[in-house]
């Protein structure tokens, strides 16, 4: 990369985020007395941002928009903003300033509206005052991954290539939003390409987990996962396409839901991949402090029939469901070649104890059963398919994150060491590839469909990934959440414990065949843990009310 070249986008990067910075408020910047409080450069050193609260100790907020933030859950703000008690100026506003205190703090944001959002909050409470009401969300902040467009704002999805192509129009599922009365205030960060399970890129940099700021909060909706958790938004939507909203839930302790493919509006987003060559399918979905949130977004956004906005989309509507009191429940074991580290096991193990005491049945699967690696090995060559994503950094000179390149190392490891379940493709053309793949695909599907009647299941229990929020960089490809979006399987990830001394003298060693980052303890002592579960496509309502039932059962 000649030194011109590289000026240029650094130059161009330098613009933006000055831009973006410039959208904060003085009177919304921590003190530079609070900000020496913490060990500098965050990202190298360990700070508990929210053990230490240190964003009551900014003392931006005020009394009431800390209890605004902290106190309720989604469906406790709707109810408060239609009785009364509540304005939606008031809560939209708390929310505005926590997400830029958060952002000084994260950097979790890409845009902001601030000033849009707080005119937008007047109006709504305007037409309240006049006994009118927008719908199921009036007056209640949701935040939105970077990819979908906010007219006026930038998508940029964090891709030097985009900056400065300004949306001319929403995302269906934004328009949607809205229609419903909600209050859009920011975007939030994504990692370069959208396909690595950091949330890191040249443009907006990289986003640090608030329980820790040595440790990733997750990709590729790592943004929303750490705005979440620091509570600078009720409620957030990412999308997956490989673990992209389970695996920023699991690192930064929120709930988040991947519903199945088409169901939720997800099209007219920024993309980097080929027009065209979308074959296992990004999924918008929810994520939340409380499990309430995620069954508010799909209750408001099936309310309106959003196949009217989005052609994408299965017209089926949101079904009221009641699950059995007692579930059988199959459980997804650790794949050899994808071992779990100590706090997973034995987050998975009790999870288990709970379950069996409230008298659930666990059937435990076989790995020939769970096909992880086959179905990994499916995913990864569809997803190699399409080379438009590196095509993009390429022509903008921008460099590889360091998390990709560690996802492709992880990889050729695997493949080094393990003869593949597909037929040798080296002499195929792309479309028979895809042929072959979609074969094998259909084949696993198949298999699935089989077991799950086999053993008459209700539900199914897997670890979110081999590990819990790791270093930066290190987390590798997500072999436990990539699996069921071959498959299609809605899932939720529920947080459930943390990593504890009883972690603290397992030993945890990658063998020459296994990829897993490596197990530090004290490195990720106090992370959030949690679980996963799933069921069979398009039985969104059902995975949803089963994961309440559990979520009781485990926090009983």
């Amino acid at each position: 990369m000649g030194s011109n070249e590289e000026s240029s986008w650094q130059q161009r990067v330098e613009q933006k985020r000055q831009e973006c910075a410039n959208k904060i408020p003085a009177e919304w910047r921590i003190p530079d007395e609070v900000i020496a409080s913490l060990y500098a450069p965050l990202a190298d050193h360990r700070n508990d941002l929210i053990r230490s609260d240190i964003i009551r100790k900014s003392g931006i907020m005020t009394k009431e928009e800390l209890q605004i933030t902290e106190e309720y859950t989604v469906g406790e703000l709707l109810a408060a903003l239609a009785k009364g008690s509540l304005s939606s100026v008031e809560v939209t506003m708390a929310y505005c300033k926590r997400a830029a205190i958060a952002q000084q703090l994260v950097s979790c944001l890409t845009e902001t509206m601030f000033a849009e959002a707080h005119e937008r909050a007047q109006y709504l409470d305007q037409l309240r005052s006049q006994g009118q009401v927008v719908g199921p969300l009036h007056g209640l902040p949701v935040s939105i991954k970077d990819s979908f467009h906010y007219k006026g704002t930038e998508a940029t999805i964090g891709m030097v290539s985009f900056l400065g192509e300004v949306s001319t129009g929403n995302s269906p599922l934004v328009d949607i939003l809205l229609k419903l009365g909600a209050v859009i205030y920011v975007k939030t960060n994504v990692p370069q390409t959208m396909m690595a399970l950091d949330s890191h890129n040249n443009v907006f940099g990289r986003t640090l987990n608030p329980w820790n700021t040595t440790l990733t909060p997750g990709g590729s909706s790592g943004g929303e996962g750490a705005l979440i958790a620091l509570r600078g938004s009720p409620l957030g939507v990412g999308t997956d396409v490989g673990g992209s909203i389970r695996v920023p839930a699991l690192c930064c302790g929120t709930y988040g839901f991947r519903p199945s493919a088409s169901r939720v509006p997800n099209a007219g987003t920024r993309a980097c991949s080929t027009s065209g060559m979308r074959f296992i399918l990004s999924c918008a979905g929810p994520l939340s402090m409380d499990l309430g949130g995620l069954e508010v977004f799909f209750n408001s956004v099936f309310d309106i029939q959003p196949s009217l906005y989005d052609s994408t989309v299965i017209d089926v509507p949101w079904r009221n469901v009641t699950v059995k009191p007692k579930l059988r429940i199959g459980l997804v074991p650790e794949h050899p070649v994808f071992p779990l580290h100590p706090p997973i096991k034995r987050i998975l193990a009790e999870a288990v104890r709970r379950l069996e005491e409230q008298g659930h049945e666990i059937i435990r699967l076989t790995n020939e059963e769970c096909r992880i690696r086959e179905l990994n090995e499916v995913a990864l060559g569809i997803f190699g398919l399409d080379q438009g994503a590196l095509g993009h950094v390429i022509s903008a000179g921008e460099p590889v994150v360091p998390a990709l390149q560690h996802i492709g190392a992880q990889i050729a490891k695997v493949k080094q060491f393990h003869k593949p379940s597909l037929p040798d493709m080296s002499s195929m053309d792309r479309l028979a590839k895809l042929a072959a793949l979609n074969t094998r695909r259909a084949e696993l599907k198949e298999e699935y469909r089989k077991m799950w009647n086999q053993h008459n299941l209700d539900l199914c229990l897997a670890p979110p990934a081999q590990n819990t929020a790791v270093a930066h960089d290190a987390f590798g490809p997500a072999p436990y959440t990539v699996f069921l979006n071959c498959l299609d399987y809605p899932a939720c990830v529920i947080p459930f414990g943390q990593v504890n001394e009883l972690d603290a003298t397992e030993t945890f060693r990658v063998g020459s065949d296994q990829i897993a980052p490596e197990y530090d303890y004290k490195s990720v002592e106090g992370a959030p843990c949690g679980i996963q579960l799933f069921t069979t496509t398009m039985r969104d309502e059902e995975c949803l009310q089963m994961s309440k039932l559990i979520d009781l059962c485990l926090r009983g």
